[in-house]
């Protein structure tokens, strides 16, 4: 079984994880802040470790249920477009989430096209999983 386009998407993933990371914990080093988000609370520090705490909630899934698909023939148009599209919502997230601005367009973008996306990915996924079990 060959899943080249998840394949693809999990590696462009697993490198914007490393870049999120680093960002959190360089900031931590640079801070002295050793755990949680410091005393007074450092929200650079918090907004840093949300971005990377959120993509880590959302993107592994949506790339399992990638592989699935993929692996039972999903059109390739479909799952490159729903790879790019979401890492464009992730990148808007990451530039959006502040502390003190809830409505910034970034983060709207972000949580819902990432929830979006999981959505339609959920749903095509359990169609093509149906579709296989009634053979």
């Amino acid at each position: 079984m060959s899943i080249p386009i998840t394949l693809t998407f999990a590696s462009i993933f697993a490198l914007f994880a490393l870049v999120l990371s680093f960002r959190a914990g360089s900031f931590r080093g640079k801070s002295g802040i050793p755990l949680l988000f410091g005393e007074p609370q450092n929200m650079e520090l918090a907004e840093r470790v949300r971005v990377h705490q959120n993509f880590l909630e959302y993107v592994p899934m949506i790339l399992i249920v990638m592989g699935a698909m993929e692996a039972h023939g999903a059109s390739s148009t479909f799952l490159y477009t729903i790879g790019a599209l979401l890492f464009i919502a992730r990148i808007a997230h990451a530039v959006g989430l502040k502390h003190d601005n809830m409505a910034h367009k970034g983060r709207l973008i972000g949580a819902a096209g990432t929830a979006l996306i999981t959505l339609v990915v959920a749903g095509y996924g359990l169609f093509m999983g149906a579709k296989a079990l009634m053979g």
